[in-house]
């Protein structure tokens, strides 16, 4: 366990959690009040790194992405074998639900709030999901997918726990429901968005610079650049970007932080 949630990372998840907490509760939001981030928002956000950590454990064994290499490092089962990778991914599971839980307590939220962040963050990462969209990943492998099917396998597979994690968020700071849809609308559109640029860093980087491999290329994968080619995938993800912040616009959210994330998500090198 220690070994797969300290491994780095952009802690992008966590990050989003933590910003639509802040976007929720600031002035100029619908029903927010401006107040300082409590250490228990952080806490909260813990959770879904702890289940981002298992899924990249997962992913990487042998029986999945078969994959060496993750952050520049050994991948968890290379080091501790498959056995031990497969139940400490596991127990992140739980643990997180459970992580999500005590910080809302911390938080002061109402019960029915924190099994609704709890709820939030396991369906997110569950069958309907992020879950579900590793099997239609591995369903679509040696596969040539069409639009629709690649989009609903990334809005499954990335776009689900991205999105999840300004939805427990805004459920931890008492969102109004027009909040939350606007945050939703966003974490769905920055899903896809990152989604592309992750096609398109594979296509265009080594795996020294991503510190990663192999790429979904290799495993013989559709992917946006396969489908589109560079230049419209990068069209694509830009025009995600455009459609994430829009959302936020019609929502009333004033938030720089998250403007500059749907930024990030295609700007970044790795």
């Amino acid at each position: 366990v220690r070994h797969g949630v300290t491994g780095g990372g952009k802690r992008l998840r966590p990050i989003l959690c933590v910003s639509a907490w802040r976007a929720a509760t600031v002035r100029g939001v619908p029903g927010g009040s401006e107040r300082a981030t409590p250490d228990a928002v952080y806490d909260l956000s813990a959770s879904l790194e702890m289940i981002h950590a298992y899924s990249l454990m997962h992913d990487d064994l042998p029986c999945m992405d078969d994959a060496e290499l993750r952050r520049g490092r050994p991948t968890t089962h290379r080091v501790h074998g498959e056995a031990v990778t497969m139940r400490a991914g596991a127990v992140l599971i739980p643990a997180a639900a459970l992580q999500a839980l005590a910080a809302c307590r911390a938080l002061g939220c109402a019960e029915a709030d924190g099994r609704a962040a709890a709820r939030a963050l396991l369906e997110g990462s569950g069958a309907g999901g992020m879950v579900g969209g590793q099997w239609l990943d591995l369903r679509g492998e040696g596969r040539a997918l069409g639009p629709d099917d690649l989009d609903d396998l990334h809005r499954r597979k990335t776009g689900a726990l991205l999105t999840a994690s300004l939805v427990v968020g805004a459920v931890a700071a008492g969102a109004t429901d027009r909040v939350r849809d606007g945050l939703t609308a966003y974490g769905r559109a920055i899903g896809l968005a990152f989604q592309i640029a992750d096609d398109i860093l594979d296509a265009t980087a080594s795996a020294e610079a991503l510190g990663k491999n192999p790429s979904d290329a290799e495993l013989d994968k559709s992917t946006y650049v396969s489908l589109h080619g560079l230049a419209d995938a990068a069209a694509r993800a830009r025009a995600e970007v455009d459609g994430a912040r829009g959302a936020l616009a019609r929502a009333g959210i004033a938030s720089p932080p998250l403007e500059a994330l749907a930024r990030y998500v295609v700007e970044r090198d790795r």
